[in-house]
Formats: C-alpha cells, structure tokens, sequence
C-alpha cells in the first residue's frame, strides 16, 4: 500500500511517500504502526485532530477499514478563500 504524506506532515517524516507491507485492519491501525516506526513518524501522528485522511482518494475518518485499499493520504485540513 502507498502511504503519502502532504505539507507539514511530509515535512515532520521527510519525505512524501512510504510503500509498506501492513496487517492494520483500520487507518488508525495503519497510524499505529507508522508512529513505532521511529520519531519523526511519531511527532506527525502526535495529534490526529490536526490531520485528515483520504482513502484511495476518498475522504475518510482513522476508523476506515483498509482492506483492499491501495493509496492512504494524510494531510492537514485544509481552508479555502
């Protein structure tokens, strides 16, 4: 599966995407397992309130369920003008 990160999030992991291997049932399984990986990983996923998410580019909430999905994104929310 893809994992893309986008703005401050790609910043605090340092780089945009990830390709894993995950047994995660749920995005938030998914998010679980990326902030084990190691510090930065853990300062992005520090606070999900601050962080959206998209599914195989479909909005979605940390309890989707992964199977089948191909690409998870996470970003901040974004505002509009």
């Amino acid at each position: 599966m893809d994992v893309l990160y986008f703005a401050w999030v790609r910043e605090r992991i340092g780089r945009p995407r990830d390709t894993v291997d995950t047994g995660a049932a749920t995005v938030r399984d998914l998010v679980e397992e990326l902030r084990a990986r190691e510090a930065r990983y853990e300062a992005a996923f520090a606070d999900l309130g601050a962080l959206r998410v998209a599914v195989d580019q479909e909005l979605a909430d940390f309890d989707a369920p992964l199977a089948g999905v191909r690409e998870v994104a996470f970003f901040p929310p974004m505002t509009g003008g």
